[in-house]
Formats: structure tokens, sequence, C-alpha cells
């Protein structure tokens, strides 16, 4: 019996999947990928501390005009995202996921801390047999010092 690419026969691939798509923004984070960013959100809406946004361009856009970046192209971040829990829908090609994220930060000057801490909510789905995101939505509930991370400052929610 053979199985289509485009339907998992096993439940843990999706999960898996989704998974590795939630690590890969956090690397693209920490990376200074922008464009990358648009890339891997490009069919989804993020919702974080402004009004959503969509379409690869206006995310790749949000995240250069928000974030800042140092001599070696990076943010000099890392985002620790934990607690992560994936339900799939097989049938319907659809997932949704919770985590926490820790954002660390270190420069010369600045040893590192926690900038930031909160939780993501997300929506996959799975077109031509691949998972995408649909949807982040970005909770940030903890805040320190992200003076040296965001051009702007958002408050927490």
């Amino acid at each position: 019996m053979s199985t289509s690419p485009r339907t998992p026969a096993d439940p843990t691939s999706s999960h898996r999947a989704v998974e590795n798509l939630i690590a890969r923004y956090a690397e693209l984070v920490d990376d200074g990928d922008f464009a990358g960013l648009g890339i891997l959100l490009a069919d989804a809406t993020f919702t974080g501390s402004g009004d959503p946004v969509s379409g690869r361009e206006a995310i790749e856009k949000m995240f250069r005009d928000t974030l800042i970046v140092y001599a070696d192209g990076t943010p000099r971040t890392q985002h620790v995202v934990t607690n992560v829990a994936i339900e799939v829908d097989e049938q319907a090609g659809t997932a949704v996921s919770r985590s926490y994220v820790t954002v660390l930060q270190a420069l010369p000057d600045l040893p590192l801390q926690p900038v930031a801490g909160g939780r993501y909510h997300d929506r996959f789905e799975r077109r031509d047999g691949r998972w995408r995101f649909v949807e982040r939505r970005v909770r940030i509930n903890l805040v320190g010092d992200v003076s040296r991370h965001l051009r702007r400052a958002a408050a927490p929610r």
C-alpha cells in the first residue's frame, strides 16, 4: 500500500513539520534574516504589538522597521521556544500550536540577559503537501530592557 506524499502516513511527521516551522522562525529572527521571515510567513498574518501584518513584503518590512541589527547582521538575540503544544487535524490539514518564548540578548557592552518573555499562538495549514504558517500571534507580557533590541519599544499586553 503506497501513501500520497500530500498526506503523511505518520501523524508524527506533521507534528515534526510544524515544530520545525516554529524553530525556523526563531532561527531566522536571530540570524537577522528578515527576507527569510517574509518567505516563511508569506501566507500568514502576523500580529504582534501593532496592527496585523500580512504578506511577504509587509512582514519583511515590519521586522526591518522594528528590530535593531548590529554590525554582524543580527539583532544579537536568541529566541528560546519552550512548552510547545501542537494539535494537528490530519483530515482537515490544519494545526494549531501554543508555546512560550524567552528572548535573550547580549552585546559587547551588555551582559547576556532576558529582554522579553511571552507566548506564541500559531495556526498552520498543509497546502500542496507542505505545512505553512497561516497565523502567528505574539503576546509579550514580560518586558525587560529592549532599548537595544527594538527601534520602538512596545508596551506589554
